[in-house]
């Protein structure tokens, strides 16, 4: 699957780049998970929407096949068999529509914080690259609780 997945910056061969910092936070690091995350729930949406289709076909199959051996006068318990699996068939076509009510969360979700992380890191970011200074490690002006 990560194969399909477009080219995120901050991301090398779908690890998170460390940047100058280290630990692999970074501005872009973080941007590019969660820009992966989000296409790798819409693959899933698309391969879920795939299944549902396929199983909800096999499961109209499988009961007209039922039908038909009940007019043919098969053996009841074959013909139950039958109307079981496309019961079964038609219980995963369900499933996999709540899959992709899942995956379509996970997406929204992903795009939302990216879009939060952007608004509020990117100015930083942009200046810290622009300066063509040296920054301090992030963190390094985090208050340590003592007062001066």
């Amino acid at each position: 699957m990560s194969d399909n997945l477009p080219a995120i910056p901050g991301m090398n061969n779908g690890v998170a780049s460390t940047g100058g910092a280290g630990n692999g936070n970074g501005f872009l690091a973080l941007s590019g998970r969660t820009a992966k995350l989000a296409a790798a729930a819409l693959f899933l949406k698309e391969g879920m929407h795939l299944l549902r289709s396929h199983m909800q076909a096999n499961a109209n199959a499988a009961m007209r096949l039922s039908e038909m051996c009940g007019q043919a006068e098969v053996e009841p318990r074959f013909t139950s068999m039958i109307e079981d699996t496309s019961t079964a068939l038609t219980g995963v076509a369900e499933a996999s529509g709540e899959m992709v009510n899942a995956a379509d969360a996970v997406d929204t979700d992903a795009r939302g914080f990216n879009n939060a992380h952007d608004r509020e890191y990117r100015p930083g970011y942009e200046a810290s690259n622009g300066s063509g200074v040296r920054q301090a490690r992030p963190g390094f002006y985090r208050r340590t609780g003592r007062r001066s």
